[in-house]
């Protein structure tokens, strides 16, 4: 790993990467006719680790601690975060019961089909978002946030996606349960193609494009991760205003903020009712404490807290920051036309 301290730019692009410079370049009037425009736009994909000998460098190279400190800003000199035990707790949470932010403890299939994605930036330090696994006919189709996948710019640039991508489902305190599983195709909407000295990020994200799609390789033993894991329902649905809605994540921006909440280290769980971005209203959230982390973690609507299932309509993109609206709300991209696109394009990919 490369010695020399990584610009706070680029920890921002880590997780909850998008600003609020986007507030005033496209109001809610101006931001439904670009999602409209924006329709008929195609997807743009990227191989991954298509090789017996990529797939095992990338699962050596995700050691223990590595995961432990993926998204600290000097890795050389931040401490391995301790390990997280807050007990588990096996009665199921009440149906809908608001949650601001804390440690998922009370099991299910969530448990199994939400992870940690970690990778690597082009200046060679770690980051990582969260991911899930969803219904396909492939059993092998991981759905995330855009900017956990690429940067904007020329897709043939290879500087714009990230590398060493890795799933790790269940992960806890440095572990993978489950295994990891590296990715061996990936896709964004095309409009994450644009010239970034025209567009930012959180442009194309505010425009309803921040859904991101992985088709990951089989185990070490040849299993599709579902087999492993179960997956979760999808839906490309109209977000209604005060929908109960549940999400997870792993956060870590106490790696970086000694004052900070996460370390990344176990699952965080927040839910409450939905309602649109006041700068924003493409993006649709709800309140939650969750930040640097998040990125890429299921919203899910008809979440089960008896069983850890639900139906994922959206993934995490930012905050109040980006999107307005109170302190502590966690905004995320609704699944839509541009995310259907995506999705199709993997669901049925051989692996």
């Amino acid at each position: 790993m490369p010695k020399t301290p990584r610009p706070h730019g680029l920890a921002a692009v880590a997780a909850l990467l998008l600003t609020a410079t986007t507030a005033a370049a496209l109001p809610g009037t101006a931001l439904a006719a670009e999602r409209d425009s924006l329709a008929t736009h195609s997807l743009t994909t990227h191989s991954g680790a298509t090789t017996a000998e990529e797939r095992d460098r990338i699962d050596a190279y995700w050691t223990p601690d590595r995961m432990r400190l993926a998204g600290a800003l000097i890795p050389e000199i931040t401490p391995v975060p301790e390990d997280d035990h807050t007990p588990e707790d096996p009665r199921p949470l009440p149906a809908d019961t608001p949650d601001a932010g804390a440690v998922w403890t009370h099991g299910g299939a969530v448990n199994r089909s939400v992870g940690r994605l970690f990778f690597t930036f082009s200046d060679g330090y770690d980051g990582s978002c969260t991911a899930t696994v969803v219904a396909a006919t492939n059993r092998s189709t991981v759905i995330t946030a855009a900017h956990c996948l690429r940067g904007v710019g020329a897709p043939a640039a290879d500087d714009t996606w990230r590398h060493n991508l890795y799933f790790v489902p269940g992960y806890r305190n440095g572990t993978k349960p489950l295994g990891g599983f590296s990715v061996r195709s990936m896709a964004t909407s095309s409009q994450w193609d644009a010239d970034p000295g025209g567009t930012t990020s959180d442009q194309v994200a505010a425009a309803g494009h921040d859904a991101g799609i992985l088709v990951v390789n089989r185990s070490a033993d040849g299993r599709r991760v579902a087999d492993v894991t179960g997956s979760q329902q999808i839906a490309f649905t109209r977000p209604v205003e005060g929908e109960f809605v549940h999400a997870f994540g792993y956060p870590k921006d106490r790696l970086n903020d000694p004052a900070g909440k996460y370390t990344g280290s176990r699952m965080i769980h927040c839910a409450g009712p939905a309602r649109p971005g006041t700068a924003v209203p493409l993006l649709w959230g709800e309140s939650c404490d969750m930040s640097h982390g998040a990125s890429g973690g299921p919203h899910f609507t008809r979440f089960d807290p008896r069983t850890g299932t639900g139906t994922v309509v959206g993934v995490t993109t930012t905050d109040e920051e980006l999107a307005g609206g109170p302190p502590g709300t966690l905004y995320a991209t609704r699944l839509g036309d541009s995310a259907r696109r995506l999705y199709d394009w993997a669901r049925t990919r051989p692996v």
